[in-house]
């Protein structure tokens, strides 16, 4: 994660990495992760709907030369951002494919063997080979350890006589947004927990 200067806190101890801020649009569909600084922009231009979360961040910036007074924006860990809705790309988008993002879908579990690895262990398998056609798409990959990556080859689960454990699927928007943040807050987890669809093994687990 980016390393930021350290702003002040209010209600959260000091940190050496401020957390990322979780964007909605106006009407409560999340969108993005942006920076403290992305947060304060929003703010100074006043496209902030409205706030929410318990976690509250006071950023001091520079001393006005006429009153000697610092200037002061508070911000919170999950703010909504003035603007059209992103209803429909909470379920129409599909996020970039990327192993990291694949092994936090999967658990990183093997799709074929069920043993947990870690990352460097771990590879991206194309459940219809490539070679044979397939696409580099969240429906067509798995999880797959390095042993059982090079007993399936360039075949599929049925040539290679390999049983594959689960069924792959496409994260939504918000799961999305759960995968790519190694360190969410807990009330921004609570809330995209509520955007994230049914059939996440994430939220099976």
């Amino acid at each position: 994660m980016q390393e930021l200067p350290s702003p002040s806190i209010v209600h959260e101890p000091r940190r050496s990495t401020h957390p990322w801020i979780l964007t909605l649009d106006a009407n409560g569909v999340p969108h993005r992760w942006v920076s403290w600084q992305h947060a304060v922009f929003y703010h100074s231009k006043d496209l902030v709907a409205w706030v929410a979360g318990s976690h509250e961040f006071e950023i001091r910036g520079g001393i006005n030369r006429v009153t000697g007074e610092q200037s002061c924006i508070r911000t919170n860990s999950i703010i909504a951002i003035k603007g059209r809705s992103h209803a429909h790309k909470l379920q129409t988008a599909v996020p970039p494919l990327n192993n990291r993002e694949l092994f936090h879908r999967d658990r990183s579990i093997c799709g074929y063997c069920g043993g947990e690895f870690s990352y460097q262990k771990l590879t991206r398998d194309h459940i219809v080979p490539v070679s044979q056609g397939g696409r580099d798409l969240w429906m067509n990959v798995v999880t797959c350890c390095r042993p059982c990556n090079q007993r399936k080859s360039g075949r599929t689960p049925e040539q290679a006589r390999m049983q594959l454990l689960y069924t792959p699927y496409v994260p939504n928007k918000a799961e999305y947004l759960i995968l790519s943040n190694r360190n969410i807050l807990a009330d921004q987890m609570d809330f995209l927990a509520q955007h994230v669809n049914a059939n996440s093994r994430w939220k099976a687990a």
